[in-house]
């Protein structure tokens, strides 16, 4: 297919055509944006927060889309640090989000579908958000899935199989997060079989709820955000949402923490659901808007001047391909192997003081041990 034929049909702006038979999906998003340009600090500029940014199934593959969708630049070419992480499991060569997070959220390697759990189901893994609260540190999570999804629970919870929702839930109760925002409101209530309302039990504990941006905007710490029944809406139809929990996040979060500093965990969790789906379109805004939420902490990062900022992936999702396309015009034509995770290595990005310690071939659990050890 013809490029200028592709675009006739986009109007310009959008065409996501599954043909079958190995046919492309071609994509061009309708909207671009301008990237930040920020200067690390010194290397021994001294690290008193830590940011790890993670963005599910975002393998090289998808990058290198967004980077084409974007015309050529991306906020992520402001990290001067790359490095690949191997993601396998203990038990599977090809590893899920539970494994696969809480091995850096933890820095140890664990089994297929556990979170927070070492393989033999019984020992808890504490997570670098535990390591910090021990430190005395503040403690914040934002992520654009419901909270009962893997990742946000690799940071929170424990449990030996990551579809045991209700558990995994309930353990937010005792996780002394400061700061919680995303979707999942059915999660804590009538998914539930037991009857419990696990947003009202974390109220009575004493965190503040937020079930919309205005309120979000308004509560002090502790924070519970449940902005979403289920997931937040599609990056397209959430506008701002998702930026603006983070902001208020970093907000409330060095605003407590003063000169002890915090950890947060943010994580573009729906990259990963609409690679499944093997869709381009909506993974691609996902992507996207999460490439802008990096934009924004790298500008709050340099302002800061002692904060340490890594953005990985749990593993990459669909076998995407990138066949065909055009910069110029910020056209990509892609093709999908299947709707399931693989195990090839993934980047990660490290940026401000210390990002020296990084680089080159890690496994997953070395770099989480990594960003772990400037938890002190």
């Amino acid at each position: 297919m013809r490029i200028q034929a592709v675009l006739a049909t986009l109007s310009l702006l959008v065409l996501c055509s599954c043909s079958g038979d190995g046919g492309l999906q071609y994509y061009s998003t309708p909207r671009t944006y301008e990237t930040v340009s920020v200067t690390a600090p010194a290397d021994d500029a001294g690290v008193r927060n830590v940011i790890i940014m993670i963005g599910d199934g975002m393998g090289l593959e998808q990058v290198s889309c967004a980077w084409v969708l974007n015309h050529g630049r991306l906020n992520l070419d402001n990290f001067p640090v790359v490095g690949l992480s191997r993601t396998y499991s203990t038990d599977h060569l090809i590893t899920d989000s539970g494994a696969g997070g809480t091995a850096i959220a933890a820095g140890v390697k664990t089994a297929y579908d556990h979170i927070g759990m070492a393989p033999d189901n019984v020992t808890e893994l504490p997570s670098i958000l535990v390591k910090a609260q021990q430190a005395g540190k503040k403690t914040g999570v934002a992520v654009t899935c419901h909270f009962a999804d893997a990742t946000p629970c690799d940071f929170c919870s424990h449990n030996e199989y990551r579809y045991n929702q209700e558990d995994l839930i309930a353990d937010y109760l005792d996780c002394g997060v400061d700061y919680l925002s995303g979707g999942g409101m059915d999660w804590f209530t009538i998914h539930r079989t037991d009857g419990r309302d696990i947003a009202a039990e974390m109220v009575a504990k004493g965190y503040n709820l937020a079930v919309n941006e205005e309120e979000l905007m308004a509560a002090d710490l502790p924070v519970l955000g449940i902005l979403a029944p289920d997931n937040l809406p599609v990056a397209q139809e959430r506008g701002e949402l998702y930026r603006h929990s983070v902001a208020r996040g970093l907000e409330l979060l060095s605003k407590a923490a003063g000169d002890a500093g915090f950890v947060m965990m943010l994580e573009g969790s729906c990259i990963d659901d609409w690679l499944h789906g093997n869709r381009i379109d909506l993974a691609m805004e996902e992507l996207l808007d999460f490439d802008r939420t990096i934009g924004d902490v790298l500008e709050w990062a340099a302002a800061d001047g002692h904060t340490l900022v890594v953005v990985a992936a749990d593993h990459s999702t669909g076998g995407l391909s990138l066949m065909d396309g055009d910069l110029a015009e910020g056209l990509i034509g892609v093709s999908f192997a299947d709707e399931s995770h693989n195990g090839i290595a993934v980047p990660y990005y490290v940026w401000g003081p210390g990002a020296s310690r990084f680089g080159g071939i890690l496994e997953n659990d070395a770099l989480g041990r990594t960003i772990a050890s400037f938890v002190q």
